[in-house]
């Protein structure tokens, strides 16, 4: 056999390892499966004290059942109260890592100075429960909700307030920081304040004063927590108000103490055009859409601008999706076909598309795991579980579509490669303008 050119042996060398090398990328080039939001993102479910626990104490929510903000009274709800280990159950089945509950003000501290030692006996419970099942608590300080005492002495227009919520924060901050739990201080602050002057009549110029001692607040609990839990997570979540988020940032937001921003997203329009924040007090109406929200449009792409806006505004600061669901009109299914399944899929992917653009979005929450009072009304359903308060008094939490697929996204921590949503983008956003139609997102090529 005739024996190659001595130049061309290390030629042939190199096109045999180039073809092995080509060989084996044609067999492990197969595309992996989608690493989605991670191993360590943060799944969890979302409620409310007032909402979902039923039979409450004096408060200020108990204080306007029977007046024009109310169309059922809230009575013994889901009743959480005595079914806590069964709903902590569920969630647990779902594979979820967080459990969001609120500490209600109302229950620990019924008259000044005085503490309800089995309402606090029932939250340590509660809060054990939530550990043994293997997720971290999430506890929210205020969701709304205050002593009808407080009420009496002016709420939040009485300056005393700010140092009676402050001793409050401050037990339950010692109570249960044991627990490590995730921290939020104030439930939608913006909304809160909304509430208020809605509810008690406070005027424009007076706004900013209330909205002070909200922050003021909010970080007196910030400081407490980080006393006794120096590695503690706190945030203020707030409702995202699509075309109005720079007011509620610059009023609210940009001077609270946050270790993590908490976005509550649901739907793509907020206030009307040309509309103020402060024009709440002199046009409660403003917000008659919250009454049906069923009604409103979903945008499912909106999770992302929210969570680019507030990437934008806080570099560095880790995102938590808070709150977000669907509701539907006393569990029929949407006028526009959107099944729980649907929206759920839609919103993750949005989200994980926000991650892996770069954003520090660490959790995500639906809201909420079972249907619960929904200020004023059992008539909007939010739940992964369905429950007929008015109808059923067994309570009974009957699984919708959203609870299988729910399931199956924490189980692969997101969604696979390829997805594609169901929800199809709009094209000119509103959620954050002028970027969210300038600078659109759009789903990734197949």
């Amino acid at each position: 056999m005739r024996q190659l050119p001595w130049f061309l042996k290390p030629l042939l060398a190199i096109t045999a390892v180039v073809a092995i090398l080509a060989l084996v990328a044609t067999l492990t080039t197969t595309p992996p499966k989608s690493k989605g939001l991670g191993a360590g993102f943060l799944w969890g479910v979302a409620s409310s004290g007032f909402q979902s626990e039923g039979n409450p104490p004096d408060s200020n929510w108990m204080q306007v059942q029977g007046s024009e903000l109310v169309t059922d009274p809230v009575g013994g709800s889901v009743d959480f109260r005595h079914r806590y280990k069964q709903d902590i159950a569920l969630a647990k089945d779902l594979g979820a890592k967080v459990y969001r509950i609120g500490i209600e003000w109302s229950r620990l501290e019924p008259k000044p100075g005085q503490a309800d030692q089995a309402e606090w006996a029932y939250y340590d419970d509660v809060v054990k429960t939530i550990k043994e099942a293997g997720m971290r608590p999430m506890l929210t300080i205020d969701h709304w909700v205050y002593p009808g005492w407080v009420v009496h002495q002016g709420g939040w227009s009485n300056p005393q307030t700010l140092d009676d919520w402050t001793q409050n924060a401050n037990r339950v901050a010692d109570r249960f920081a044991w627990a490590d739990p995730l921290w939020v201080t104030i439930n939608e602050p913006d909304a809160y304040l909304g509430l208020e002057m809605i509810m008690y009549g406070i005027s424009a110029d007076q706004a900013p004063t209330i909205a002070d001692r909200l922050v003021r607040a909010s970080n007196n609990a910030y400081d407490h927590i980080h006393k006794v839990q120096p590695d503690a997570m706190v945030t203020s979540n707030v409702a995202y108000i699509p075309g109005g988020e720079d007011q509620v940032d610059a009023l609210l937001l940009d001077k609270m103490s946050l270790d993590y921003v908490g976005v509550d997203y649901y739907y793509p329009t907020g206030l009307p055009q040309g509309k103020t924040f402060t024009d709440l007090a002199a046009d409660p109406g403003i917000l008659a859409a919250t009454r049906t929200p069923w009604a409103n449009p979903l945008q499912p792409e909106g999770v992302y601008y929210a969570l680019r806006h507030f990437a934008k505004r806080y570099p560095g600061k880790p995102l938590y999706v808070v709150e977000n669901g669907m509701p539907t009109d006393d569990g029929k299914p949407r006028v526009d076909g959107v099944t729980r399944a649907q929206q759920i899929r839609d919103t993750v992917y949005w989200v994980q598309r926000a991650k892996n653009d770069g954003m520090p979005v660490i959790g995500y929450n639906y809201w909420s795991l079972t249907d619960n009072y929904e200020w004023g009304s059992y008539r909007p359903r939010f739940g992964l579980y369905t429950v007929d308060v008015t109808t059923d008094p067994a309570l009974a939490r009957k699984p919708t579509d959203g609870v299988a697929a729910y399931k199956e996204v924490i189980a692969n921590n997101g969604l696979p490669d390829g997805y594609q949503p169901g929800i199809k983008p709009v094209s000119c956003s509103q959620v954050d303008p002028p970027s969210s139609c300038s600078d659109p997102v759009r789903p990734a090529a197949r």
